[in-house]
């Protein structure tokens, strides 16, 4: 159990830093994006501000111990308003840099292209190529330590920053060829990015929404009578389960074993996360196993 706590404090503190370098990576790419007027840059820009909230969320849910009224990476009604404020600003922000965008496409692949008033040089260029070098190495950090950690918040924010490179490697090229005269190339990728932005905020928030739901997802009941398939439980109590069947439950529980189980308490406990994942799909289950001394039991069981 100590390991456990151990692992959730490294795991909290490594994306602490993620998110303070990530938040200050999105004041310098709004900056440097509103300053030049490129609209690749401002719409690069929103993916970060959806990565930072992503960050932010976990961070939130990895600050609570279990058992502390907040369930399994639970959230509560303060996050869930600031991501409807957060979706509603990026539908704002998105429809805003589309209606700067696709004017002056048309107007271009018409041939009456539009001018632009772009403010590109060598030294914006290699300062936001340093900005994604540093950002690159933050995510073979993130990656590394999330493995170490075997943690799953880790891991997803580590997705998460390489997308975020991967783009900025897009508005790059872009702004090298605005600075060489193909300036339609800032509104064109600035498209493809609102695309991919929208593709990327639906990944955040369908991993992170069950998290966010607050009924009961399974009645406690029929979480009990699943687990009591496996042979050696006496009593399953304290059940709890969050999320929504079908897509990702969140479920805690505790057990009391036969004395003769006591000893193979480990295997008992992977496969009662075993019956509950092949009865109610994906789910991340953490069980408390009663016992003289607590014994860590791996990710997911304690």
């Amino acid at each position: 159990m100590s390991e456990a706590k151990g692992r959730r404090r490294a795991s909290r503190r490594i994306l602490l830093v993620s998110l303070w370098l990530t938040v200050l990576m999105l004041a310098m790419k709004v900056w440097v994006g509103w300053a030049t007027q490129s609209l690749s840059l401002l719409a690069a820009s929103l993916h970060t501000l959806i990565t930072s909230f992503s960050i932010f969320l976990s961070v939130i849910a990895l600050a609570s111990p279990y058992g502390s009224g907040r369930e399994i990476w639970g959230h509560t009604k303060l996050e869930s308003a600031l991501a409807f404020l957060l979706l509603a600003f990026l539908g704002f922000a998105g429809f805003s840099l589309l209606a700067l965008a696709v004017p002056y496409l048309i107007g271009f692949f018409s041939g009456q292209p539009a001018a632009l008033s772009l403010q590109i040089n060598l030294p914006l260029i290699q300062l936001l190529s340093v900005l994604t070098a540093t950002n690159f190495c933050l995510a073979l950090l993130q990656r590394y330590q999330a493995s170490v950690l075997e943690s799953v918040a880790l891991d997803f924010t580590t997705q998460q920053q390489f997308r975020d490179v991967w783009l900025m490697i897009l508005v790059l090229l872009a702004l090298t060829g605005a600075w060489q005269g193909y300036a339609w190339l800032d509104p064109a990728i600035a498209v493809l990015l609102l695309l991919i932005v929208i593709g990327g905020c639906w990944r955040i928030f369908n991993v992170q929404l069950p998290a966010m739901v607050r009924q009961v997802a399974i009645a406690p009941e029929a979480v009990a009578q699943t687990v009591h398939q496996v042979e050696g439980i006496t009593h399953c109590y304290n059940i709890r389960s969050r999320g929504m069947v079908g897509r990702q439950l969140l479920i805690e529980l505790r057990l009391i074993l036969h004395p003769e189980y006591k000893a193979t308490a480990r295997s008992v406990a992977e496969r009662v996360e075993r019956v509950i994942r092949e009865r109610y799909g994906p789910a991340r289950v953490v069980i408390y196993v009663d016992s003289d001394a607590s014994e860590e039991l791996g990710p997911g069981r304690k």
